[in-house]
């Protein structure tokens, strides 16, 4: 027999996810805060778009070479100390960026917020894939990225408004906003805490080997390097100063860094209203689907969006961008955690598919930035739109996760079960 929608419906979102949900989205109004005000910060400091980049790439860097380490300590030590020590690394890199003095000054602090980010990235997805109950898995993936796209909506025009008060304060308030989160972690999730330590979890890692073994895990890593490149890298990076180069002086009724604010706003919008509904029908008729859909809408979006001189189309196309990414997102995020299950901890193959999605954020600027530098903005998005149409093609080659669910029991019609390896230690090579 298998779960209903009905039955999935009044099945809750624990309360615990909950708690990592308001968390996030306190996270996601401060970093939209920075979002459209870091790239020109970095100009300020006489950067060329790919010194600019450069900042981006930094903060991915230091994400892609720490993540096998977070992943080990939140095996370790556990989810939500892991978490609340990355927030709080990110919320002194955030008061550090504040007051740089020199561009490398910026480039070595943004980069330290690196390490935190991953860190409490790896432990939030080892968290959510513990506790979310498998039936509901998209739901709970969907509610979580909801949370940072909410407010991802708010961040960007509140930045857009503050950088009239100079750079650096919206770094000082992303700082703030950061300790908040850490603070309603540890005090909301106390009772959790104390139980998880006073009872050990016993669970083995799945090895990396292993999960490398199955074709949709190989699929997720392409489409999370993909969807970091464009998402990550370059709409953060150089959207912003496209919207500001292309459009500063045309007489348009916002000006260049206002468009800037407006289109990552309406690129969160286009994500919000597509999360709503791909979360749950995930659950539903699987993750292959939207997964493929979302890829595509995307790239179709951005593979244009560098050639417009409109500000009207150029702002459409920003909705339908993050309309495709909104897609996707909570389905790909819930296929991983379909692969390795409640009964072994996450934290090496979450922290590999959070390493693909980095080496994207990494190279997605610098390249794309070198792109604009030598042919200009249209064809460094035509780039990116490619890079997301493979993510989409290796998806057409590899299963379906999201597997039938007997209520109250495991999961049928399934992946092999392998069982678990005898020492819980991951093998050198994972991540």
């Amino acid at each position: 027999m298998r779960n209903t929608g009905q039955e999935r419906e009044r099945l809750p979102i624990p309360r615990e996810i909950k708690v990592l949900i308001a968390a996030a989205f306190v996270i996601a109004i401060g970093f939209g805060i920075i979002a459209p005000v870091l790239p020109q910060y970095a100009q300020s400091f006489n950067a060329s778009a790919t010194a600019v980049s450069a900042v981006v790439s930094a903060f991915g860097l230091t994400r892609l070479l720490f993540a096998p380490f977070s992943g080990r300590l939140t095996s370790r030590f556990g989810e939500t100390p892991a978490y609340m020590a990355g927030v709080l690394i990110v919320a002194l890199s955030m008061f550090l960026i504040a007051f740089s003095q020199e561009y490398w000054q910026l480039l070595f602090f943004r980069a330290l917020g690196g390490i935190g980010s991953t860190l409490f990235t790896v432990s939030a997805m080892a968290f959510l894939a513990r506790k979310a109950p498998p039936s509901i898995r998209g739901r709970v993936s969907g509610a979580y990225a909801s949370a940072f796209l909410i407010g991802n909506i708010a961040g960007p025009v509140v930045g857009s408004v503050l950088a009239v008060f100079g750079y650096r304060v919206p770094f000082l308030i992303y700082g703030t906003a950061l300790v908040v989160a850490a603070g309603l972690v540890f005090f909301l999730l106390r009772d959790s805490r104390l139980a998880d330590r006073g009872k050990p979890d016993t669970r083995p890692d799945m090895r990396l080997a292993e999960a490398w073994e199955r074709p949709a895990f190989r699929a997720a890593l392409t489409s999370f390097f993909a969807n970091g490149w464009a998402t990550f890298g370059v709409r953060n990076s150089l959207t912003p100063l496209l919207a500001a180069t292309a459009f500063t002086g045309t007489g348009f009724w916002l000006d260049g860094p206002q468009i800037a604010g407006a289109a990552l706003s309406l690129f969160a919008v286009g994500n919000i209203a597509a999360v709503t509904f791909s979360s749950r029908l995930s659950d539903v008729h699987g993750r292959k689907p939207l997964i493929i859909i979302g890829l595509l809408v995307a790239a179709a979006g951005t593979a244009v969006i560098g050639w417009m001189d409109n500000p009207w189309l150029f702002l459409a196309l920003c909705v339908v961008a993050g309309a495709g990414t909104g897609t996707l997102n909570a389905p790909q995020q819930a296929a991983v955690a379909d692969i390795v299950g409640q009964e072994r901890k996450a934290g090496p193959v979450m922290s590999t598919a959070q390493m693909a999605s980095d080496l994207g954020a990494i190279s997605g600027p610098l390249i794309a930035g070198l792109v604009v530098d030598t042919a200009g903005f249209g064809w460094a998005f035509l780039l990116t739109g490619g890079i997301l149409a493979v993510g989409a093609i290796s998806w057409t080659f590899a299963p379906e996760t999201n597997l039938p669910v007997d209520p109250g029991g495991p999961r049928t019609g399934a992946l092999p079960k392998v069982s678990p390896p005898e020492r819980p230690a991951a093998p050198p090579d994972a991540g």
